[in-house]
């Protein structure tokens, strides 16, 4: 394909990334208070209680708004980064307090890696494929680092969706895919209960099984020791940082979805590189 038309399609999905990398802020902030609330009401039902009132939440109500002062977000405001860096500069247009950097920081890098999944892949359905897995593992981890939580409503369609592409051999063949999601899950959960068993301690979440389960069934089996790879490297360097540099205690948990789900992009795009590199440098 020319490399114009290639351009044309990375910047539509770029475009696209940006709008996407918006909503994907909305899911992380308001999914897990959601779930919450969810969990409250069936606490209560089984109490035999009334739910606790509140205000409807959903991920399309109520609109936007600001966390400070209530100022509803106007469309003008909501320009994926425009908004943020020329009109209102980092900061709220009514009580002036700080909007976190980490809205803009999403809505670029879901803009950048949609525009190379579309680069990477052209105009096949690989590339929707990869879209809607980018798109999942940004929001999964967003919610990992907040609530260290990775919610089903998220990881179990995204496993379907893996093997779904797969029927048509997407990124790997049906049967891989298929032990990959197995493999993936049991991989994880093995090594739960054997530091279990060890310390007495739970080292991870089930959320963590259910997303290398997922990438397991997009990326097939023989993607996932680089992903298990990559996500551990990744992980203890960040882990060993916060501990030298940030003070961060021994004790306090680490959210290991964002190191999964980044190791996942890196496989989507090089894993067959990675691979084979590997495999010829043990022979």
């Amino acid at each position: 394909m020319m490399p114009e038309t290639l351009g044309g399609l990375a910047a539509v999905a770029g475009l696209l990334g940006l709008c996407v990398g918006s909503f994907l802020n909305v899911v992380v902030h308001r999914l897990p208070k959601m779930m919450e609330r969810e969990w409250a009401a069936q606490c209560a039902e089984l109490c035999g209680e009334n739910p606790p009132d509140a205000a409807a939440l959903s991920l399309s109500k109520p609109r936007s708004r600001c966390p400070s002062c209530g100022h509803q977000i106007t469309a003008l405001e909501n320009i994926p980064l425009l908004s943020y860096l020329l009109i209102l500069k980092g900061k709220c247009s009514c009580c002036g307090v700080r909007i976190s950097p980490r809205y803009p920081i999403v809505e670029a890098l879901t803009g950048l890696i949609s525009a190379y999944a579309a680069w990477h892949f052209g105009p096949t359905w690989q590339t929707v494929g990869a879209l809607l897995l980018i798109w999942a593992l940004i929001a999964l981890s967003g919610i990992d680092l907040d609530t260290q939580l990775l919610p089903d409503s998220i990881t179990l369609p995204l496993l379907w969706f893996g093997l779904a592409f797969n029927l048509w051999a997407a990124y790997c063949d049906l049967p891989s895919a298929v032990i990959g999601a197995m493999a993936g899950y049991l991989a994880l959960w093995s090594v739960f209960w054997l530091f279990k068993l060890a310390t007495g301690k739970e080292g991870m979440g089930y959320g963590d099984f259910k997303l290398l389960a997922a990438l397991g069934a997009w990326l097939g089996w023989q993607m996932l020791p680089a992903i298990i790879l990559l996500s551990s490297i990744v992980g203890a360097a960040v882990g060993i940082t916060l501990i030298v540099v940030a003070r961060h205690g021994r004790n306090i948990p680490i959210p290991f979805g964002p190191y999964l789900a980044a190791a996942g992009v890196i496989a989507l795009f090089w894993g067959q590189q990675i691979t084979r590199t590997y495999l010829g440098m043990i022979g």
